[in-house]
């Protein structure tokens, strides 16, 4: 049945399923000429280069209608010299009253900020590409584009930018040095869009049109960039980023002395072409990195976090996207899990229009305290375009344990991991999808896992068909794959309504099923949910949701995850469950959202409410609380659990550079309330002071766990 699934979408995709819309690139025209005096930015569009610069105006709605020119008038200018791109935007605003400014932090929240972004395709490949922008207060938002459009807002780089809000109309302005973006050399023509949010009026438009029912980043519908001359090379281009750090850490579970030490060590990024580069980094030190939000877990596998450290993102799709979501043969997450980088080095980037690689080499140093030894982490990755915005891509990734010793706590010395996968984007976006075939290898066994995956996305209709397999000897230890030995089939349906109201945006139902198999089609499990959704024009939403289970255990499993008596292998079991949930309009300074769920759960009931409140004191921050409430209740009362996970979050930007962020979070399930204070100085481009404090305490005395401080100070600088 997998084969002939296969089979059938390579057969179809080339004529089914690739008939493309009218073209944005070759009815929306932008020419871009060199500067013609020094462009000086501070939001003052008194150059003459402006003067003469073409005008893209006449923006269309996407949102909350896809029809009609927006009523929010917009008019960007582009210029260029040797070293860099120039942008110009007046964003007309005739309406009363504050524009919505959530923060001054950068990569802001898109739809809590009124903004202005811009997407260059600089391939033209339709598929990967850059985001650059900033919210009316003058914060600026960055990212890398891909899977179509996908915004990866981790990557930060060094440019510059300026916003002035006048009577009547924001005036931004950009300095885009292009040794900050990858470009092929020699190409006078590049994709571009321009989208712009007003809450006020609560309307996403762009300059060329965007279908309502896709993110204005998608790289399906950009318009053209007319170079007068190709862009100049960006020369020599090096960038280290050294760093030093010191930190005070005491152990109070141990009873230990506090521990002082020094770091410092440098990241460095090389352009071996102007599409191609290179990243080396020597002892890195991710102390900065932003804690991750806590969730109660009630599932019987790992929770999946994203990767937050600068290393790993450029290009990070090159390596990250084989598979599926729960299928990762590669997490960049588990390097420097169980023992600490030494030094790595990575090649990303474009060879050409059609190629794209990636190769990462990654070491680790032994810990001796826990007997795991160093690690090699190799991952090499090549990626093919075909048709117009497809692509076949193929992967190893390769971990081999250093210096082994007798009694090491490593159960495969090495384990290996080879495949390819087919990426569909049809030329008009409605159809995405995927295939893959995966093989891993350890000492002493070997197996398969892949899957297939086509998803419709129309204005009103999306549907969606996948299956996944995953051997029951498939191990991919430099992955992220939490469940084996199983076969998966998911199709889904929905349909969406867009009356003609003052009211109301759009309604829809949503029905999705999962069913759960044996390597032998022994049935497992079998999800069936059926969710309604309102969107209101104010942006408030309401959802209701039925949820039927069926699940046979396979393994031994503790509902409460937390050390209660587990159900037996081979039990089944099946519930019921419904949920509201309900979120206010996002352009409030008081917002909330709420929900509860109440049902079966395995052999008991579940009651769950949770929630969050936030006030938004614009533009310096916001004061949130997010609550989870979980009551577990069984035949055998001394399994009944009361789990609360309560997160205050306050975010103070004082500044567009000088954020402080400081997280309280309270989770008796894992027995633990952390406490996470980042202040950081942004006092130079991409260059930051932080000062990092934790605390970490039991739930149920608050007695002191451990506690840390951290200072570092790192710096960009070019070469």
């Amino acid at each position: 049945m997998n084969r002939a699934l296969l089979i059938f979408l390579i057969l179809i995709s080339p004529a089914g399923i690739l008939r493309a819309q009218e073209n944005n690139s070759e009815k929306f025209h932008l020419n871009i000429k060199e500067a013609i005096d020094p462009i000086r930015i501070d939001g003052i569009l008194d150059e003459k280069s402006w003067e003469t610069a073409d005008v893209a105006k006449d923006f269309y709605r996407i949102t909350p209608m896809d029809t009609g020119f927006a009523e929010a008038k917009t008019e960007v200018m582009m210029t260029y010299d040797q070293e860099n791109i120039y942008v110009a935007v007046i964003c007309w605003d005739d309406l009363p009253g504050k524009n919505l400014i959530a923060s001054l932090r950068r990569d802001f929240n898109f739809s809590a900020n009124d903004n202005f972004i811009f997407f260059m395709d600089t391939f033209q490949d339709k598929t990967n590409g850059f985001s650059f922008g900033a919210s009316a207060g003058g914060a600026q938002w960055d990212g890398l584009q891909s899977d179509g459009g996908t915004v990866g807002l981790e990557w930060d780089n060094k440019w510059f930018s300026k916003v002035n809000r006048e009577e009547g109309r924001q005036v931004h302005e950009y300095m885009i040095p292009f040794k900050s973006i990858r470009y092929k050399e020699g190409i006078d023509e590049w994709g571009i869009n321009f989208s712009r949010l007003d809450n006020k009026r609560n309307e996403k438009s762009s300059w060329a049109p965007v279908p309502r029912q896709f993110p204005s980043a998608s790289l399906a519908f950009v318009g053209t960039l007319h170079w007068d001359k190709p862009p100049p090379p960006p020369g020599t281009n090096i960038s280290v980023i050294p760093y030093v750090s010191g930190r005070a850490i005491k152990n109070q579970e141990e009873g230990s002395e506090t521990d002082y030490t020094f770091d410092a060590g440098f990241d460095a990024k090389i352009a071996v072409t102007s599409s191609l580069n290179l990243d080396l980094t020597l002892n890195p030190d991710f102390s900065q990195v932003e804690v991750d939000r806590q969730v109660t877990n009630l599932s019987r596998f790992e929770l999946f976090f994203p990767e937050r450290r600068q290393f790993f993102l450029e290009n990070s799709d090159l390596f990250a996207n084989f598979g599926d979501r729960n299928i990762r043969p590669f997490f960049s997450r588990r390097i420097g899990l169980t023992n600490p980088i030494l030094t790595g080095a990575r090649l990303s980037g474009k060879i050409n229009k059609d190629w794209r690689i990636g190769v990462l080499d990654m070491i680790t140093n032994r810990v001796d305290s826990v007997n795991y030894p160093g690690q090699n982490y190799f991952v090499a990755a090549f990626q093919r375009r075909v048709m117009e915005r497809s692509n076949i891509a193929f992967m190893v990734v390769n971990r081999d344990g250093l210096d082994v010793m007798q009694g090491d706590s490593l159960a495969n010395k090495w384990n290996r991991v080879v495949g390819a996968d087919f990426n569909l984007f049809s030329a008009n976006n409605l159809w995405q999808g995927k295939v893959f075939l995966h093989g891993s290898f350890t000492p002493d066994q070997q197996d398969l896992s892949h899957g297939l995956q086509l998803e419709y996305t129309g204005q009103n209709l999306t549907f969606e068909w996948e299956h996944q397999y995953v051997g029951s000897d498939y191990v991919a230890e430099v992955g992220f794959v939490p469940r084996t030995g199983y076969l998966r089939l998911n199709p889904d349906v929905g349909y969406k309504w867009f009356p003609k109201s003052t009211v109301v945006n759009r309604h829809g139902p949503t029905l999705r099923n999962q069913f759960y198999f044996t390597e032998g089609w022994g049935f497992t499990d079998h999800i069936l949910s059926l969710n309604y959704e309102l969107l209101l024009l104010n942006t408030a939403s309401y959802q209701v949701g039925y949820e039927e289970s069926f699940i046979q255990l396979t393994e031994p499993f503790d509902p409460t995850n937390n050390d209660k008596e587990p159900l037996p292998a081979g039990s089944e079991h099946r519930f019921r469950q419904v949920e509201f949930q309900m979120t206010s309009d996002r352009r409030n300074r008081w917002t909330y959202n709420a929900g509860v769920k109440y049902g079966g759960f395995f052999n008991g009931t579940l009651t769950n409410l949770q929630g969050s409140l936030s006030y938004r004191f614009q533009p310096y921050g916001s004061i949130a609380v997010t609550a989870d409430f979980n009551r577990l209740t069984f035949d055998e009362e001394e399994n009944n659990s009361d789990f609360l996970l309560v997160g205050p979050r306050l975010d103070v930007t004082f500044t567009d550079k000088i954020f402080l962020t400081t997280w309280l979070q309270y989770n008796n399930q894992i027995d633990n309330v952390n406490l996470n204070a980042r202040f950081q100085w942004r006092y130079a481009p991409v260059s930051d002071l932080f000062i990092v404090y934790t605390d970490n305490y039991y739930s149920n005395n608050f007695k002191v766990k451990n506690r840390a401080i951290v200072i570092k100070l790192n710096y960009w600088l070019n070469l």
